[in-house]
């Protein structure tokens, strides 16, 4: 803290990570998060492995899911390394500034997330529904652009939120009740009326969040619609194959978001505990399991992870076999 007069300023804040975990529990706790941020950071490395090293996969619906894999281990990277150090070696503690910088790149990340999704039923809803004209609308440089136009447009509503919330006058409790920094979770701890910055920064993230939600809901009914009309039962399966592994990722984002957001609003409350872990849930499960989803589902993806394998396999195999017997 810092004298002001009568008055003390915050100068860092504590993240308490789940308020209520017993001590006990800590070792485990963090042992749980080094194993997600592992997974997640090995997973998604993978993935840019397999596009580095595969032609075959340099197609545009492919660069949008490069776009994911980036975001995801970003975030993962943002939000996971100081809540493991929580609960490993008991600290807690982050700057006044480096938690605002946590907090943009949280606000910013998730917006990029779903702005990337939106290009993700742009590309289904074109291949579904302008076959045709799909190899025509949706090329790499048009996927590039829009990627490019995603992770910029991001950037001024996060930036507007840490501006103005970053002068406020903080002065009683630095005590975070999460995980890490957002914009509530920093707010609530001012010492004034919040609600002059908390609405604007509520409908910023609504039309962030239900803009392209409307947009993705749009363009899946349409895709069901044109499935619909498919008479040949086994192009209607493939039709719905080529959708599902990008509606199980959407899925994934949107749904449990939305329920925090609307149960919120709805005034149903929950525990502290089990808002933060469901709101862990939602932020880190996915980023871990995407390229799970993708490796499984996605066809091209799935054969050069096996290919991978069986050479990987026969290295190991031939090393084993040079190898000197003493």
């Amino acid at each position: 803290m810092m004298s002001e007069g009568n008055r003390s300023r915050v100068t860092e804040f504590i993240l308490t990570g789940f308020p209520g975990l017993h001590p006990q529990y800590y070792g485990l706790t963090s042992a749980v998060l080094f194993l997600v941020y592992v997974v997640t950071v090995k997973a998604n490395a993978v993935v840019f492995f397999l596009f580095a090293t595969n032609k075959s996969l340099h197609k545009p619906v492919y660069y949008i899911i490069l776009n994911v894999s980036a975001c995801d281990l970003l975030f993962s990277t943002t939000a996971l390394p100081k809540i493991i150090s929580r609960y490993w070696f008991q600290s807690g503690n982050i700057s006044f500034t480096a938690c605002f910088v946590q907090m943009y790149f949280v606000h910013y990340l998730g917006s990029v997330n779903s702005f990337i999704f939106l290009l993700m039923a742009f590309d289904r809803y074109c291949a579904v529904c302008h076959p045709l004209r799909y190899t025509a609308i949706v090329t790499k440089f048009t996927v590039h652009i829009l990627s490019v136009t995603a992770w910029i447009i991001a950037i001024p509503m996060p930036l507007m939120i840490v501006i103005r919330a970053y002068p406020l006058p903080y002065c009683a409790t630095n005590i975070i009740n999460h995980c890490y920094c957002d914009h509530v979770g920093i707010t609530v701890l001012a010492c004034t009326d919040r609600t002059p910055y908390s609405t604007p920064a509520f409908v910023g993230a609504m039309i962030i969040l239900l803009g392209p939600l409307a947009f993705i809901l749009l363009s899946y009914c349409l895709i069901f619609i044109e499935i619909g009309k498919v008479t040949n039962l086994g192009n209607c399966g493939k039709t719905l194959s080529t959708c599902s592994t990008q509606l199980i990722i959407i899925s994934l984002y949107y749904v449990p978001r939305c329920f925090v957001y609307f149960t919120s609003q709805a005034g149903i409350n929950f525990s502290a505990d089990i808002r933060i872990v469901i709101i862990m849930l939602y932020s880190l499960v996915p980023p871990m399991i995407n390229p799970l989803i993708y490796c499984l589902r996605a066809k091209d993806i799935r054969e050069c992870l096996m290919k991978q394998f069986y050479i990987e396999k026969s290295r190991f195999q031939q090393f084993t076999l040079n190898r000197p017997v003493h």
